[in-house]
């Protein structure tokens, strides 16, 4: 056995081999998520809470239930919490592969794997633990930093485990990813993990530049398994944690999200009264076009995008969940109009939906996160410099990618934000090759203490 595992880490886990074998492995976990099995069990799925959506509206109608309460549970509480629902089977197909990777053995060494390169860039392979367990869940992921002993790197990498998406945003990116090219878009997945790990990097690099968090990253040490068949039982027991937590925060967070933002978007003032009125009329309207203004620079300035980003603060499910609600599919005839068809008005072009997508992977987390981080790091000042360092980083990436990309391939006029963006895009740079001046004060440091 011990023979068996050599040669398959000789390929695994190779010095040439290692990076091109994760990627490609990863890049057949996502297709067949996304593009097969996922896929065809979400189509099922959407056809079942179709179908018993469908069967509730009518015998509401054939009771004559009163008509707040109907459009409560058909535009509200079905279309939100229905329309995230409907990405389950892709959820769960996501999570068994991932277990499948973890309990096999081969997670162990990826972990190695990144040591080597998470070290180059001033962290450690155990930094990569936390990341590994929040792409299922950023709260867990937040914790599991407990076991990192050196605090700067501690701090670092809570900061930056939510960067790699969870089990809340796959159900957005699956939404904008067929919205943008339907069920042939399925390596939006894998793109978006990519884009996280890289982001996090050049966010590190940046970081252990600074004063706060210079310093050497702890040594990393683990017991490698060997290669086994993966447990029938310890797979299940893992897909079954991560995908009662996501059903959990369904019937509750979402639950509730879901109730207010019907509310927000069926009452409003009309004709001088308050009351039911048309969405374009309602309280959310009037809040998501009061903030629009804040991201227009980034290309979606439409407030169903906004009001749908807000609500992500809450449940990155949310999104999709105040995007079903805002779509109105509860009052399409027969059902017959997909919820992808429906956001035209959210997005009027590709590059404004990857700029949403963007924004809302990278940005602060849930609530449910946001509170463990203020938990485990247990400091006022230092929390509040990570939420603001999320948004606002978030927000600056954003930012460069749209107008940069858009003024590249014509879908942007050269403007102002242009300008901030290119200037923006020259910071990072300088931030990112700068020499560290941190290691300069180390060797003079070991220099001075050598002649003592």
């Amino acid at each position: 056995e011990h023979e068996r595992s050599r040669k398959i880490d000789a390929v695994l886990t190779g010095r040439y081999t290692a990076l091109p074998m994760f990627a490609a492995i990863m890049a057949l976990v996502f297709w067949l998520t996304f593009g097969v099995i996922g896929a065809g069990l979400q189509n099922l799925m959407e056809i079942g809470i179709d179908w018993l959506t469908q069967k509730t509206d009518a015998v509401m109608t054939l009771w004559q239930v009163n008509d707040v309460l109907h459009s409560l549970v058909i535009d509200g509480i079905f279309n939100g919490v229905g329309s995230v629902l409907s990405f389950l089977p892709i959820i769960v197909t996501l999570f068994l592969f991932l277990s499948l990777l973890e309990d096999s053995g081969y997670m162990a060494r990826v972990a190695f794997i990144m040591d080597r390169i998470f070290r180059r860039f001033g962290l450690s392979g155990k930094s990569f633990i936390p990341f590994l367990i929040g792409s299922g869940c950023g709260v867990p992921g937040i914790m599991a930093t407990r076991t990192i002993e050196n605090e700067k790197d501690r701090r670092m990498t809570m900061m930056t485990v939510t960067n790699i998406p969870c089990g809340a945003k796959l159900p957005v990116i699956a939404l904008i990813a067929g919205f943008i090219m339907g069920d042939g878009c399925w390596w939006m997945a894998p793109l978006m993990y990519f884009a996280g790990i890289g982001l996090t990097i050049i966010y590190c690099i940046i970081l252990k530049k600074t004063r706060a968090f210079a310093g050497e990253p702890a040594p990393f040490v683990m017991e490698l398994p060997q290669y086994h068949v993966p447990s029938v039982k310890g797979v299940l027991l893992h897909v079954w944690e991560r995908v009662w937590a996501f059903l959990k925060k369904a019937g509750t967070i979402l639950f509730l999200c879901c109730a207010v933002m019907w509310f927000l978007s069926s009452f409003g003032i009309q004709d001088g009264a308050f009351g039911l009125v048309d969405t374009e009329n309602s309280l959310l309207a009037v809040i998501g076009s009061a903030i629009a203004v804040i991201f227009a620079p980034l290309g979606f300035d439409t407030w169903q995008a906004v009001a749908s980003s807000l609500s992500g603060f809450v449940a990155k499910e949310g999104i999709v969940s105040t995007m079903g609600v805002l779509s109105g599919l509860g009052e399409v005839e027969e059902y017959a109009v997909s919820m992808h068809d429906q956001f035209a008005a959210f997005f009027p072009t590709t590059m404004v939906a990857v700029s949403f997508l963007l924004f809302n992977l990278f940005d602060s987390p849930c609530l449910a996160a946001i509170s463990t981080t203020a938990k485990e790091l247990n400091n006022r000042k230092f929390f509040w410099f990570t939420i603001i360092f999320q948004n606002v980083s978030a927000y600056c990436v954003t930012l460069m990618f749209y107008q940069i990309v858009g003024l590249c391939i014509g879908e942007v006029a050269f403007n102002f934000w242009t300008v901030v963006a290119f200037v923006l895009l020259a910071g990072v740079l300088y931030l990112l090759f700068r020499k560290d001046p941190n290691k300069a004060t180390v060797k003079s440091t070991s220099f001075a203490a050598s002649n003592v």
